[in-house]
């Protein structure tokens, strides 16, 4: 999971994921308390919510104790390894399972600043969580994750499953109150017309994103801005997009 929020920042970041070896991987998996537990017993055959209520009154708290730092970021979370370890003994003390039954994704690639690609998953898991007399209630939370590999889609559905136990269980997190603080949401920056024009001249740019640039240049009302072309002459905007779509095999 480390490598997984690492190669999340990168893209976000509009870069390489940082190489694996600068990655600090110390983590502290604090074990919870289970003294109270008899773990050599069989659990007892309650409902499904009161096991469930009885699990969140043994996992009280689980900090962001593992530490992620590579390149200039560093920070602090929470990864599933965390989490399993805290919900792990205690679902098998009272008698509840968690599988998932159902899962439907999402992928689309993201571009970095070399020209490589990563993968992002966004995963829709359906949970069934079943409780010591063998009923069940269903659960349903989303994860998303990016990997220059083939492991976006088990590490969003990793992440599916974080959710559901911090989220259902609501698990306190000992963090800063979200609404400590005070900010005002800004404009993003619109483009410029020759950010489109260096986009469409690049020879990656496909002629279905060519397309779809077309509709943001027309809300922007910069179709008809005049720019230097590929080849130095002052050509439209739409004009280089038509041209460039059909040279690609647009129809």
């Amino acid at each position: 999971m480390t490598v997984g929020l690492a190669e999340n920042a990168a893209a976000l970041a509009g870069r390489e994921p940082d190489p694996v070896e600068d990655v600090d991987h110390t983590h502290d998996y604090t074990e919870p308390d289970l003294d109270h537990l008899d773990l050599a017993a069989d659990p007892e055959k309650i409902d499904v919510i009161t096991a469930w209520l009885r699990l969140m009154g043994d996992v009280r708290v689980i900090k962001k104790n593992q530490q992620f730092k590579g390149g200039n970021t560093k920070f602090m979370f929470r990864g599933v390894d965390a989490v399993l370890n805290a919900y792990g003994p205690i679902c098998r003390a009272h008698g509840v399972v968690i599988m998932p039954i159902c899962t439907t994704a999402e992928y689309r690639d993201i571009p970095t600043s070399s020209g490589g690609k990563m993968r992002e998953c966004t995963a829709t898991v359906t949970f069934r969580i079943y409780g010591p007399a063998g009923d069940h209630f269903d659960a349903q939370t989303m994860g998303e994750a990016t990997d220059s590999g083939s492991r976006s889609t088990p590490k969003a559905q990793s992440v599916a499953l974080r959710t559901l136990m911090l989220n259902g269980g609501m698990v306190p997190t000992e963090d800063r109150d979200a609404d400590a603080d005070d900010f005002e949401r800004g404009e993003a920056p619109a483009r410029t017309a020759e950010s489109y024009r260096d986009e469409m001249v690049d020879p990656k740019t496909t002629p279905a994103r060519l397309q779809t640039m077309y509709g943001e240049m027309e809300r922007l009302r910069i179709l008809r801005v005049l720019v230097v072309n590929e080849t130095g002459d002052k050509e439209l905007l739409v004009d280089i997009g038509n041209r460039l779509y059909y040279e690609r095999g647009g129809k």
